[in-house]
């Protein structure tokens, strides 16, 4: 490229070569355009050097680039505030917040329905009744809260569509299913005494239930009046168990949702259920018509008193009125009458004559005038 001007710049007045930087050799001003690939500032010993790769990743990195006078607050040069005297507020901030957090657990506010028991080092000691109340912060006492007057339910059996089958007194299965309400009568005994109160609700009520049925008929479990009486039962039998366990408890009632035959078995019992419809239906029946006759017969034997009020006044003339109106009342229903009297004709045309009778008495008048 001689005789032509380098763009990085003219050489020395000698001709040096086209490739050397103008200025290299001597300390004046550079012409031309800038190289790219040097830093600013000029070449020499005296400009700034080119940054390598371990001053950009020094430069830029997790905490961001390092500045001479201290970093920004999740910089590593980040200092928590001082007191006064120099020392840090840290301490103090810790000390605090766990203070506020000790006090907090030192109130407790028990609603109207609701009770509290007091742990003491896992101790019961005290109960808390409804209102604003004070402990020990945690762990020293601990507190738990239950609603003592909200109703809770346990439905036996827990699936609606499985089966629970009780014997019946007399011998025969039936398939129950019910609902027990109950609520927490004594607050201690519900947490003290018994490991697990609903499951021990549960099976009081399978075994009373059980124990109730097995004094009751089948056709009595199917009755509202039979229900009633064995959710009565079971109530009271739950009751006593459960105050025998001491579980404070308090039973609130039995409902029985279902009393049905065992499904394998369904249909031979509507077959009895029919013909028990049949024969209460005769057994009615045949009780209206012996109210009938016995009604009949009572009204009957009240007429017979009566006339024999009066055959006891006039024998005769009761006597022979009673022969007219029995011969009138047999010989009115029969056509042909037959009587052994003297001087009268053995056979009486009784229907001759009644039809002869009934003939119009124009037809009569007629034959007399020829």
């Amino acid at each position: 490229m001689a005789g032509k001007k380098s763009p990085w710049g003219s050489g020395s007045g000698n001709g040096g070569d086209g490739d050397k930087p103008a200025g290299a050799e001597s300390g004046d001003k550079p012409k031309g355009p800038r190289n790219p690939w040097l830093p600013p500032g000029g070449g020499g010993n005296g400009g700034r050097r080119a940054p390598n790769i371990e001053d950009i990743f020094k430069s830029r990195g997790p905490e961001g680039p390092r500045r001479s006078g201290g970093g920004g607050p999740g910089g590593p040069n980040f200092r928590f505030p001082q007191r006064p005297g120099g020392k840090s507020w840290f301490p103090i901030a810790v000390v605090a917040i766990v203070g506020i957090g000790l006090l907090a657990t030192s109130f407790h506010l028990i609603g109207p329905q609701q009770e509290a028991v007091v742990k003491t080092l896992g101790n019961y000691t005290r109960k808390m009744e409804p209102g604003l109340n004070f402990s020990a912060p945690f762990p020293i006492e601990t507190v738990d809260v239950e609603d003592v007057e909200g109703v809770r339910t346990v439905r036996i059996p827990g699936n609606n569509s499985q089966a629970k089958l009780i014997l019946t007194g007399d011998q025969n299965l039936v398939d129950l299913s019910y609902i027990v309400r109950w609520n927490i009568k004594d607050l201690e005994g519900f947490k003290f005494r018994v490991v697990d109160p609903v499951e021990t609700v549960n099976e009081a009520a399978e075994a009373a239930m059980r124990a109730s049925v097995a004094e009751t008929q089948l056709d009595e479990t199917f009755s509202g009046q039979g229900r009633a009486a064995i959710e009565l039962d079971v109530r009271e039998r739950m009751q006593a168990t459960l105050d025998s366990y001491g579980a404070g408890i308090r039973v609130l009632g039995v409902e029985i949702e279902k009393a049905d035959p065992p499904a394998q078995v369904v249909d031979a019992f509507r077959d009895v259920q029919v013909a028990e419809q049949n024969a209460d239906a005769a057994r009615n029946q045949a009780r209206g018509y012996a109210q009938q006759v016995l009604a009949q017969a009572e009204g009957e034997a009240e007429a017979f008193d009566k006339v024999y009020e009066q055959y006891r006044l006039a024998p005769e003339v009761t006597r022979q009125r009673l022969y007219y109106e029995t011969m009138e009342r047999v010989l009115s229903q029969t056509d042909k009458t037959i009587v052994e009297t003297d001087n009268v004709t053995p056979y009486l045309p009784l229907p001759e004559i009644r039809r002869r009778a009934q003939q119009p008495t124009t037809t009569v008048t007629a034959t007399e005038g020829q």
